[in-house]
């Protein structure tokens, strides 16, 4: 049986021929969507194509993927013609029908109208963009959400793929990495609104989920420049110097009000700076030691390297931590605020101009002009406040685990999985890992 192919059109050529109808149907063209599902079997699209190829039938589309050993295969074709006329269409239709049958498949024939055609050729034209699931575990719930505001703001999905690796049995449910990747066609009538839904969801199911333009720049990015405290480190180290200069509570106060937008940095700065005067040198050496990588802080760098990308810290703190990070990780570029030390201990001062936020953002174009690109191809990475002008110059700005008010802000925002989640966004999958 020919599923989806009407039984009329075999009737309809069955026992004639050209010569005694006149040449009838003989330059017909048809379009026909073939889909095939089973078992995979190696070998399969190339007896299906071959087939097909006996007849010179044109391809139109293609598309195949397995999901757990599971195979799904579509081709639409255009047959007739004086390559292929009704009776050698049938011919072939019957043939990929048997080998299908063989191999264990499903196949399923559905002509496709004119209309039909003309109206998926104009879908080319319309915005595309790339909608990211991030989540320790993906559930039906989170595609389930996903899908429901990309269709009630006018996105067609026209390709879902899991960009993470397979998740052995039993492993730990918190430690996990999923993310899969919708290819969505169409224009939001508000993308800001769209934006404030999977912001919204992502806080309710504790999951990051990122809305980005699928242009050339998103695989062609060159450089990436990264806050450090409490992003490439799992700290705030000016809060770690006050705790051990006895002013720990006073300094973190400023810190977090900073963070949040509430100060200006330059002054809350200076004045938390003022507040370490009298540390001992050897203390900077003593917490420089205990500082830990942020999760997949390591993974991200070593990859982006391999890849071939300028990395650069560009951070509010300190040089003396961040030129021992940059060694550590092999990071081309640093730029911090230096603190001054004099006869082995702290004096309260850090040397001028002091790196805030519009210094980070003037940074990253200075850098982005002296490596040759555009600031499209640059992606910013940070938590804080002062990370905002940056993250929003640059072609792809990530808050990582970020304060409300930055999270809001930036273009992306990753909370549930670690650094090396930006890969995701970059769509790469796990297995292009080395």
């Amino acid at each position: 049986m020919i599923c989806g192919y009407n039984a009329d059109h075999a009737k309809h050529w069955r026992g004639k021929t050209p010569a005694r109808h006149h040449g009838e149907h003989l330059n017909v063209k048809e379009i026909i969507l073939i889909n095939i599902t089973g078992p995979d079997r190696p070998g399969l699209t190339a007896a299906i194509t071959g087939i097909l190829a006996r007849s010179d039938v044109n391809i139109l589309d293609i598309g195949q993927a397995v999901i757990h050993d599971t195979l799904s295969f579509g081709i639409l074709v255009e047959m007739g013609g004086s390559t292929a006329p009704g009776a050698a269409k049938l011919d072939v239709l019957n043939d990929v029908m048997l080998r299908g049958s063989q191999l264990d498949q499903q196949v399923k024939f559905t002509p496709i109208s004119t209309e039909q055609y003309a109206q998926w050729v104009g879908g080319q034209g319309k915005p595309r963009h790339i909608v990211t699931l991030l989540a320790r575990r993906v559930t039906a719930d989170h595609i389930a959400k996903v899908s429901t505001i990309t269709a009630r703001h006018g996105l067609n999905i026209d390709h879902i793929d899991r960009l993470s690796g397979r998740i052995p049995d039993g492993f730990p449910a918190d430690q996990g990495k999923g993310c899969v990747e919708f290819s969505v066609r169409g224009e939001a009538a508000d993308p800001e609104q769209l934006r404030a839904e999977f912001l919204t969801i992502a806080q309710q199911l504790n999951v990051d989920i990122a809305f980005q333009q699928d242009s050339i720049f998103r695989r062609n990015r060159r450089l990436v420049v990264f806050d450090m405290d409490s992003t490439l480190i799992d700290a705030e180290v000016i809060d770690e110097l006050a705790k051990a200069a006895g002013v720990g509570e006073q300094v973190s106060a400023i810190t977090e009000r900073a963070m949040r937008g509430e100060l200006d940095f330059k002054a809350s700065f200076r004045e938390r700076v003022s507040l370490l005067k009298g540390l001992p040198e050897s203390t900077l050496e003593q917490i420089a030691a205990t500082l830990r990588l942020t999760e997949g802080a390591e993974t991200l760098i070593s990859q982006l390297r391999r890849l071939g990308y300028k990395t650069a810290i560009l951070s509010g703190g300190f040089t003396y931590f961040a030129e021992r990070l940059q060694k550590k990780l092999d990071i081309d570029y640093v730029y911090a605020n230096t603190l001054v030390v004099r006869d082995g201990v702290v004096t309260g001062e850090v040397q001028e101009p002091i790196v805030d936020g519009q210094r980070k953002a003037d940074l990253l174009r200075e850098l982005a002009q002296r490596e040759g690109i555009s600031l499209e191809q640059t992606i910013a990475v940070g938590d804080g406040a002062n990370d905002l002008p940056m993250l929003s110059i640059a072609g792809l700005g990530v808050a990582f685990r970020a304060k409300p008010l930055v999270k809001q802000s930036a273009k992306q925002a990753i909370s549930t999985l670690g650094l090396d989640g930006i890969l995701y966004l970059l769509g790469f999958r796990d297995r292009d890992s080395l």
